[in-house]
C-alpha cells in the first residue's frame, strides 16, 4: 500500500491530540528536531501523516516535524496541518511507516525491519523467526551483546538470498562455535560463514567446521579478511573460513571454488 493510492484529507489538528505509536516508531532524535528547527520554512514544510483510528489520531510519519513545530512554539501545543487517512489498521500504519520516502529521514535497517515485523510482513517475520529459532536475537536498538545480531541489513539480505534453511544452518554453526560472542556476529563473519556453507554444502564436515572455528578467535576472521588485498568483497571473509576449515590437512581439505 502506497500513500498515493490512499484517500486522505487535510486537517488542522492540535498537537496534544497527536499520538506517536511506540510499538513501531523509532525514538525521537533531538538532533534531527534541532536541524528541522534551524531550517524550518512554513512554505515547504511537510504535513505529518496521521491515521484516524478508534477515535484517535496516530502519527505514522512526521513525529520529528511535530516536535520541531512545538519547539518553535516555545514548547506549547498548537494546531498542525496534517494529512489524515482513515480505515487503516495498526499493522497498516507500521507497514507504511517502513515504506517512508521523500523528505522523511531514512530509516535504519533495524527501525524498518522492526516496523515490518510489527506490521506482519511475511518475509521480515520469517527472518526474525529463523534467527530466533537458532538461538540468536536481532538487536533492534543497535546495542551489541552476546547472541545479538546488529548488522541487520546484512543478515536480512543474506536470508533473502539463500533462504531460511541455509541461513539457519550457517548461524547455528556460528553460535555453536563461538557461543554468541559479539565478534562472531559481525557482518563480515556472518557473510563468510554463510558463503562457505552455501558453496560447500554437502561437502563440508559440520563437526570439523565447528571445532576449527571454536579454536579460532572470531575477530581474526574480520581482521585477516579486511587485510586481504587479493579478493573482492565478501570473498575476503569466505577465504578466511575456508582456510580455517582446511588448516594443514590434505586428506580432508576442500578444493578452492572461488
Amino acid at each position: 500500500m502506497k500513500y498515493a493510492e490512499m484517500v486522505h484529507e487535510i486537517m488542522n489538528i492540535n498537537s496534544r491530540e497527536l499520538i506517536i505509536p511506540t510499538a513501531y516508531q523509532r525514538r525521537l532524535r533531538p538532533e534531527r528536531v534541532a536541524r528541522i528547527v534551524a531550517k524550518f520554512d512554513e512554505h515547504i514544510a511537510n504535513e505529518p501523516k496521521v491515521s484516524f483510528r478508534d477515535g484517535r489520531y496516530y502519527v505514522f510519519d512526521g513525529q520529528h516535524t511535530i516536535a520541531a513545530r512545538k519547539k518553535l512554539n516555545k514548547g506549547r501545543d498548537l494546531p498542525i496541518r496534517c494529512k489524515v487517512y482513515r480505515g487503516l489498521t495498526e499493522s497498516d500504519e507500521a507497514l507504511l511507516f517502513a515504506q517512508q520516502t521523500g523528505e522523511s529521514a531514512k530509516l535504519t535497517a533495524s527501525a524498518q525491519l522492526r516496523a515490518l515485523v510489527y506490521g506482519g510482513d511475511q518475509e521480515a517475520t520469517a527472518f526474525l523467526r529463523a534467527t530466533e529459532a537458532v538461538g540468536l536475537h536481532l538487536g533492534f536498538d543497535q546495542s551489541r551483546g552476546s547472541k545479538r545480531i546488529v548488522c541487520i541489513s546484512t543478515a536480512f539480505s543474506e536470508f533473502k538470498r539463500i533462504g531460511a534453511e541455509m541461513y539457519k544452518e550457517a548461524l547455528g554453526i556460528i553460535l555453536e562455535a563461538w557461543n554468541g560472542d559479539t565478534n562472531s556476529l559481525r557482518a563480515e563473519t556472518i557473510q563468510g560463514v554463510i558463503s562457505f556453507v552455501e558453496l560447500y554444502r554437502g561437502e563440508y564436515d559440520r563437526n570439523r567446521l565447528v571445532n576449527r572455528l571454536r579454536n579460532t578467535d572470531p575477530l581474526s576472521v574480520y581482521r585477516s579478511g579486511r587485510s586481504d588485498i587479493n579478493l573482492p568483497g565478501s570473498k575476503k571473509y569466505l577465504n578466511q573460513v575456508y582456510r580455517i576449515y582446511n588448516g594443514t590437512s590434505t586428506k580432508t581439505a576442500l578444493p578452492m571454488k572461488f
